[in-house]
């Protein structure tokens, strides 16, 4: 692929007229899939496929189309040209862009992954053995990424990554199941078999009657599952510089009123130990890593090529939403979570989240699947579907008791056009006072 990527793009520079300037990103992937119901295979497949996407501009004007590859030079050649001859006819009838920004300083590179997937039949046969007596439901995605940059000014970037995805439950009834993923660069046979054991134990208490508590205060335990949603919410407009200069962020009161979160909370843009492409598709190369958050105090924001321009600053992502999200881990012992929980709520997932009160960074959402209550450091039972109202600055500030010193990556399972290359590397949280509202 990144040879004919390069030819591809030499042979639409060699067709560019005058000061006309050309920005080329390539996408493509090799997965095979697997959709698990009742545990047993119900669609299995593999996709192969290629996009191109061409940006040409002219001054502050710039036009984009999108072509679908087939691989084949004599199909590619004329079909991606034809693409490039239409982006030139509607460039004239386009208003200038006063915020177009582009990388001008050539910095090519490459990080080509290495292939450390399994056999996808081992996986299936993993995955089946999992479901012996079990209603198991489920989705496994795992091959090669690609991605490429290419522009007239002669720089060539190229990425390749080889990770698998599974996303499973185990099913109850109604609305009990226990939803577990696990995700990697390299199948490791005895860590899956510890997630089945623990979602086995799991799905036993769900045979229990369920308890419905009370709203109000709670001691809670969020998964790094669960903390992945209450994270991603305030990621959406917490770190763009956009968000802050406009004010819009859910995190104003860090910036102007001096609020804090605990300062064992450290976030960053991990692009380096990631799994998404270090450069963008106008060519700028990320850092390896950008520090949001650090030791409770908020510290750089995340900086497109567009806000870059209007503000005067200096891009360090493609779009201002994390990609590779990092949280540094704490030092309590995974394995002491229930007795350090004591009397309290054992949350593996939360959804539906939105916010409540995005100045104040409020976020409510539901509880989903195996929620637990706890007992004397024990699971005594499975808990009915409540909602949560609550703060950052009270989960991740003042009320948090303490981290797990265990991570656990967690990619996206979007596959909507392509699969994803965002993830999250993140631990549970211990926090005190949780407020629960239905």
């Amino acid at each position: 692929m990144q040879e004919r990527f390069y030819e591809l793009a030499d042979e639409l520079i060699a067709r560019l007229q005058g000061e006309e300037v050309l920005l080329l990103s390539f996408s493509g992937e090799e997965s095979d899939f697997a959709r698990f119901n009742r545990s047993a295979i119900r669609q299995a497949g593999a996709v192969a496929q290629q996009e191109l996407s061409i940006e040409l501009i002219l001054g502050q004007r710039h036009v984009r189309s999108m072509c679908t590859l087939a691989g084949q030079g004599e199909i590619d050649g004329p079909r991606t040209a034809a693409a490039l001859e239409e982006a030139r006819e509607r460039l004239p009838h386009v208003p200038e862009d006063p915020h177009l920004l582009y990388a001008t300083e050539v910095r090519s590179g490459e990080a080509i992954g290495q292939r450390k997937l399994p056999d996808r039949g081992d996986v299936v046969d993993a995955v089946l053995v999992a479901g012996v007596g079990r209603d198991l439901v489920g989705l496994y995605a795992g091959g090669g990424i690609f991605a490429g940059f290419a522009n007239s000014l002669g720089q060539r970037n190229w990425f390749s990554t080889y990770t698998f995805h599974l996303d499973w439950s185990f099913y109850h009834a109604g609305d009990k199941a226990v939803k577990s993923s696990f995700a990697g660069f390299e199948w490791d046979e005895e860590a899956f078999s510890r997630k089945v054991a623990t979602a086995a134990e799991q799905l036993a208490i769900l045979s229990r009657p369920p308890r419905t508590i009370q709203p109000g205060e709670y001691r809670v335990y969020l998964t790094p599952g669960a903390l992945r949603e209450f994270v991603q919410t305030i990621a959406w407009g917490g770190f763009g510089l956009k968000s802050h200069r406009t004010k819009s962020t859910s995190l104003l009161k860090m910036i102007e009123e001096g609020a804090a979160l605990h300062a064992g909370v450290t976030l960053r843009e991990n692009t380096a130990e990631g799994m998404a492409p270090n450069f963008t598709d106008k060519g700028f190369v990320k850092p390896d890593a950008v520090t949001l958050i650090e030791r409770g105090q908020y510290k750089d924001c995340l900086v497109s090529p567009r806000s870059a321009k209007e503000y005067g600053a200096q891009a360090n992502a493609g779009g201002e939403y994390p990609q590779s999200l990092d949280m540094a881990a704490g030092e309590v012992d995974a394995s002491e979570i229930l007795e350090r929980l004591g009397d309290g709520i054992y949350v593996n997932q939360l959804w539906y989240l939105n916010y409540s009160d995005r100045p104040a960074c409020r976020i409510t959402g539901m509880t989903r699947f195996a929620t637990f209550w706890v007992e004397g450091g024990e699971i005594a039972a499975p808990l009915n579907v409540m909602r949560f109202d609550e703060t950052a600055y009270r989960v991740l500030g003042g009320n948090l008791l303490g981290l797990t010193a265990e991570r656990e990556l967690l990619p996206s399972g979007e596959t909507y056009g392509c699969r994803s290359t965002d993830s999250a590397r993140l631990p549970g949280v211990l926090v005190k006072d949780f407020r629960f509202t239905l």
